[in-house]
């Protein structure tokens, strides 16, 4: 039987302190009605500035996991992990497992779903979209994604599931196997339309029965407590009048509801009930995920390489094709800096191939490398990367911008052999590719 220190019905996996907001209102209302939660964080939030003292570095992070613990225990939630994943400024999800260990960190996911054997799990949308996408929030998403998938596989981190042979033993954990029967999503886009009625919604209006306040201040007054990143914010409410302080909090979206992606059920039910709907308390049987084949590819063809092929394959390998997802894909940027696009060359014919890259732009993106004439070998791959060079916006551009189609051309002995398109929203300000 389970640990009912440890044994919860929510585990939120996310990336950094403070992230937790993203479901506060849920959570709030999921813990009113009597639902145990836990959270797993990947990182401590090293890295950033600090608006509440002097501390940087891994000072900065210790602070910021006491913020955190403080935030959520306002809650009633005690149960709270860090992976000690590293800080990854950038959009880039490969990176940020990179910086993460990535086995080594999906290992401890996986340990700590065994512990507290989840009935839901709840992340970040792994995927990329216009909007912070941060690479941090992607890969929360993945690894709880991939836990989802493997904490139910005997063997899978196998050592966790022995049991010790003799007296004191430092390594076999005696763990259990264990399968959640649902995994949610919440994304992290500007533009959430595609996402309506891929799952439930949630009002943060209701009124606690515990607290008797609605669940959006009890989820702005959990936020308060991360002085070091939203010192100057969280201030701003303090010499408010109750009407004032509902007005900002609603223009500053703390009134929105509480939206959720559907990712899996292993337990039926439709994609906009309950989050709990068909789930009973007991275990269910460990399902390995269905893959989903591609389609049979031409044996000379360019393909988008990166983050976005990483999804495709992704969400083939775990059965989560029906996930919304921009085509073409998207991405915001900064003014000023310089768009990647990279690239596969695939050749799986028996001779040589010449491969031309023309690159499409749009008026006053301007070419830094990456297009010409290429050779690739008989049975070959090759990387390519194209640079372009994004202008700066007028100073009156202060609003979002629309997006902007990027294309990659490929040609062989006059044929087109297919084509990569990236849209893109240029902003003042924007997390690094």
């Amino acid at each position: 039987m389970p640990d009912e220190r440890y044994k919860a019905d929510i585990l939120l996996v996310v990336a950094h302190p403070d992230d937790e907001g993203a479901a506060t209102p849920y959570l709030a209302r999921a813990l009113d009605e009597g639902k145990r939660v836990a959270v797993v964080f990947g990182t401590h939030g090293s890295s950033g500035a600090n608006e509440a003292g002097n501390e940087q570095a891994a000072a900065l992070g210790a602070i910021r996991e006491i913020e955190a613990r403080r935030a959520l225990a306002m809650l009633g939630i005690t149960n709270v992990w860090f992976l000690g994943g590293t800080d990854t400024a950038s959009q880039d999800v490969l990176e940020s497992l990179a910086n993460w260990d990535h086995g080594a960190v999906l290992e401890q996911l996986v340990r700590l779903v065994r512990l507290s054997r989840p009935e839901v799990i709840l992340t970040f949308l792994p995927g990329t979209f216009v909007g912070e996408d941060h690479g941090d929030h992607q890969a929360s998403g993945v690894l709880a994604t991939e836990a989802f998938d493997t904490a139910g596989d005997p063997t899978v981190f196998p050592e966790q599931l022995a049991a010790p042979m003799r007296r004191l033993e430092p390594f076999l954990e005696n763990l259990r196997p264990w399968q959640p029967k649902k995994i949610y999503y919440f994304p992290d886009a500007t533009n959430d339309e595609m996402f309506r009625g891929k799952g439930p919604d949630y009002s943060v209006k209701d009124i606690a029965k515990s607290a008797k306040q609605p669940y959006w201040r009890l989820a702005l007054e959990s936020f308060r407590a991360h002085q070091t990143q939203s010192k100057n914010y969280v201030d701003s409410f303090g010499k408010l009048s109750e009407a004032e302080f509902e007005t900002k909090a609603a223009a500053d979206g703390w009134e929105d509801p509480q939206r959720f992606v559907l990712g899996k059920s292993l337990v039926g039910g439709s994609a906009t009930g309950d989050i709990f709907q068909n789930i009973k308390p007991e275990a269910i049987p460990f399902v390995r995920p269905t893959v989903s084949p591609k389609p049979e590819p031409a044996e000379l063809r360019l393909e988008l390489a990166g983050p976005w092929s990483f999804y495709d394959d992704f969400r083939r390998a775990h059965g989560l094709t029906h996930l919304s997802h921009p085509e073409p894909p998207e991405i915001a940027l900064q003014e000023g800096t310089t768009l990647v696009i990279p690239l596969w060359l695939r050749n799986e014919t028996s001779t040589s191939k010449e491969i031309t890259l023309i690159a499409d732009l749009p008026t006053g993106w301007k070419l830094q490398s990456g297009t010409g004439k290429f050779v690739v070998g008989a049975k070959q791959v090759a990387a390519g990367r194209v640079e372009i060079e994004l202008p700066e916006l007028d100073d009156t551009a202060l609003g979002k911008q629309e997006l902007r189609e990027v294309t990659v051309r490929a040609e062989s002995n006059g044929q087109s052999i297919g084509a990569a398109k990236l849209r893109v929203e240029l902003r003042k300000r924007a997390l690094p590719q």
